[in-house]
């Protein structure tokens, strides 16, 4: 067997955007220190609002195919080289938001048998043998079917993959520190008029804003804010960037951080707030 890496993250998405948007600068970081990074994306966001005129005649499989051309430059950008999709590319389609009809398609992540998606990433776990994995909170970070069955097939994954030998240390979710948003919105606030948005958005717009006794990790990106930038400029149809601030298709423009901030749910929380993911926690892991 080839020997692992002494370091393992991997970070499971709904969409290609997902993970450059929560996790750039982490991903980058670890990434750069020599840490075996794996991104696991669910599907290939083929219902997703295009931003630029000139690519909005991108629907459904094309607009699939060309995201995952973005999430390749994206990761090229991040330095990670382990990025793969759950099942597959197609195997399962996005579901598009809340609501609506997308949500009954049948080959629909929102449709797939839980169990059957896990078993699957179950797979890619006990191959890579993560010490850390990061994901979304039950809400998904802010109530897409995605983002919420991302979270249900990644922590059912968990489980079944300690039942056959591999028991994850730590696992994470995303959030950002409410006061942190806050304060970056008012600053946004300040700057709107020198940016090439004309709206500001607000903090429910940003997913997984929790109280800020709810933060376990602080990871200090700094360093690697333009491979974030870069990266999340890669995801050109859902994204556009003016550092140190972006919009999606809803053209609200909303802080982006290069201090990335996580809850650890799966593993002996800290008596003090991490700085490092893998605080804790050797080469090894719990098998």
């Amino acid at each position: 067997m080839t020997e692992l890496p002494a370091r393992r993250l991997m970070l499971v998405h709904a969409h290609p955007d997902d993970e450059s948007i929560n996790n750039g600068a982490t991903m980058a970081r670890y990434a750069a220190e020599g840490a075996h990074v794996t991104l696991v994306t669910c599907t290939l966001g083929e219902r997703g609002e295009v931003i630029p005129d000139e690519l909005r005649h991108l629907s459904g499989a094309a607009l699939g195919g060309h995201r995952l051309g973005e999430l390749r430059d994206a990761m090229r950008a991040l330095g990670v080289t382990d990025f793969r999709l759950l099942g597959g590319a197609g195997r399962y389609c996005d579901s598009g938001m809340m609501g609506l009809p997308d949500n009954e398609d049948p080959g629909c992540f929102w449709q797939a048998d839980v169990d059957q998606a896990a078993a699957t990433l179950a797979e890619v776990i006990l191959e890579v043998r993560p010490q850390v994995l990061v994901t979304y909170d039950e809400n998904g970070g802010y109530g897409h079917p995605d983002h919420i069955q991302t979270h249900r097939v990644a922590m059912r994954a968990v489980e079944l993959a300690a039942a056959s030998g591999w028991d994850i240390p730590k696992v994470y979710w995303n959030r950002v520190p409410r006061s942190v948003v806050e304060e970056s919105f008012a600053r946004l606030d300040g700057d709107l008029a020198g940016l090439p948005f004309d709206k500001a958005g607000a903090v429910d717009d940003v997913p997984g804003v929790v109280d800020d006794e709810r933060i376990t990790t602080v990871i200090d990106g700094t360093a690697y804010a333009s491979a974030k930038a870069a990266a999340m400029r890669a995801h050109a149809t859902q994204i556009a960037v003016a550092e140190p601030y972006f919009v999606l298709s809803n053209e609200l423009a909303q802080p982006l951080f290069t201090t990335e901030y996580y809850e650890l749910v799966r593993g002996e929380r800290p008596g003090v707030r991490e700085s490092d993911l893998f605080a804790g926690v050797g080469a090894g892991g719990a098998s």
